[in-house]
């Protein structure tokens, strides 16, 4: 079968094209109903927290790819200008105010329903000119995942089960895999989840500097998972990767095939780039390795993605 066949027969095979109705917004995401944000919620039992984010900031990974640099923060007013006197307010009072200006995918960060189109088209079997133009993503735009995305999240730590804690580059994430680490961990994975899945990347980069980490060689889920990711029907799935896939991609000549089933046909919101370290490592001290998860992206209308802050508390 050649790329372009196993493309096509996986986004058939896995389409959810019309399951919510013609005028979708949320994909996957509708998988999070009320009883599993309180399911989510019931794991909530010791307190502990997490932040699942990288910082934002300019020691970032990104190295200029299709125009993806490292936030820039600048300061519009400091310290120096109060005790200076330049900033022209009465009695004494002074303050501080900051900009930023980033790519939204540049670190921790979801991808919207807008972001992939396979063959000119996006999800929902929408015409892609007809949902993102230069006004951004007029149909599916991020800021309509503000509210739902808060439930029951689980942590795939496939890095500390199969790969002794880290996944070299280019290991390809297969249904085999992942089920091992569920096994492993004595979860069950299924409706509405939001699953993590530690590789390991991460720490290894931490120790050895960026390098390739955005965009070059990298452990991520195989092409082949396609079919647990939309079987399982979770609601998103997120790594600690740039890409979420392996890479090299698994087809000579591709790129980012499973992002081209996933996000268009599937309707799965993808995470990218988060820091699974500190959960994980809480996660292999206590032996819980679900937990409530909240990853609300900023409500940017018409993004096609957002920054993130994910939350996990156990």
């Amino acid at each position: 079968m050649t790329p372009e066949n196993a493309i096509a027969a996986a986004a058939a095979e896995y389409s959810n094209w019309g399951r919510w109705g013609a005028g979708d917004v949320l994909g996957t995401v509708n998988f999070i109903d009320e009883a599993k944000r309180r399911q989510g919620a019931a794991c909530a039992r010791t307190g502990v927290s997490f932040s699942l984010a990288q910082r934002f900031d300019m020691n970032g990974p990104q190295k200029g790819w299709r125009r993806r640099t490292n936030p820039v923060h600048t300061m519009l007013d400091t310290g120096m200008d109060a005790v200076h006197g330049d900033q022209g307010f009465p009695h004494g009072f002074g303050g501080a105010d900051d900009v930023i200006a980033m790519p939204l995918q540049c670190s921790t960060q979801w991808d919207g329903l807008g972001h992939i189109f396979d063959h000119g088209r996006a999800w929902n079997g929408r015409p892609a000119d007809r949902v993102v133009t230069s006004e951004g993503d007029q149909v599916t735009g991020i800021e309509h995942m503000a509210a739902p995305l808060a439930g029951r999240g689980v942590l795939l730590d496939v890095g500390r089960v199969i790969g002794g804690g880290e996944l070299p580059d280019g290991f390809a994430i297969t249904e085999e895999h992942l089920n091992a680490a569920a096994e492993a961990h004595g979860v069950v994975v299924g409706r509405g989840d939001i699953v993590c899945v530690r590789t390991g990347q991460l720490s290894r980069v931490r120790r050895e500097g960026w390098g390739d980490y955005a965009g070059g060689p990298a452990p991520g889920l195989s092409f082949w998972s396609a079919g647990w990711l939309h079987r399982t029907e979770i609601a998103a799935v997120a790594t600690d990767t740039w890409g979420f896939e392996v890479r090299p991609n698994e087809f000579e000549g591709a790129f980012q095939p499973l992002h081209q089933v996933a996000i268009p046909h599937i309707g799965l919101l993808v995470g990218e780039m988060w820091d699974l370290d500190a959960l994980a490592a809480h996660c292999a001290a206590d032996g819980v390795y679900e937990f409530f998860l909240a990853a609300a992206p900023l409500p940017i209308t018409g993004a096609v993605g957002s920054p993130v802050n994910p939350l996990a508390i156990k």
